[in-house]
């Protein structure tokens, strides 16, 4: 069982910037991937970003070269840098994890990011 926990969400103006933090109940050294993914109102839940144990990401087109994931094992934390944030930015964002390529994925409860003026 992995427990994960956001934080950081908030309301920002347009051209704005936010990090994001996934705390997670314990080592993360060895989880296969962590990532987030967001979902606005309405909207399915849409892929964001992850990174891999080996230090691998991928990033949505959306927010490529404005966003950034990292992870802190030894504070068991994952960070979502978010820069130049857009009001379609706004959504609930959610941090997942998996502990292998085949395992379950455990979520956080979300953590809201609204983007206006």
């Amino acid at each position: 069982q992995v427990q994960l926990v956001e934080s950081g969400g908030d309301l920002v103006q347009p051209g704005g910037s936010l990090r994001l933090s996934c705390a997670a109940s314990g080592s993360i050294s060895s989880i296969y991937v962590m990532g987030w993914y967001r979902q606005a109102p309405g909207k399915q839940r849409e892929f964001v970003t992850h990174i891999f144990s080996g230090g691998n990401t991928n990033y949505a087109d959306s927010v490529k070269g404005r966003f950034a994931i990292s992870r802190d094992n030894a504070k068991n934390t994952v960070y979502l840098q978010m820069n130049s944030l857009k009001p379609e930015d706004t959504a609930a964002y959610y941090c997942y994890a998996k502990r292998t390529a085949l395992s379950q994925a455990y979520w956080g409860q979300g953590t809201q990011v609204t983007v206006s003026s």
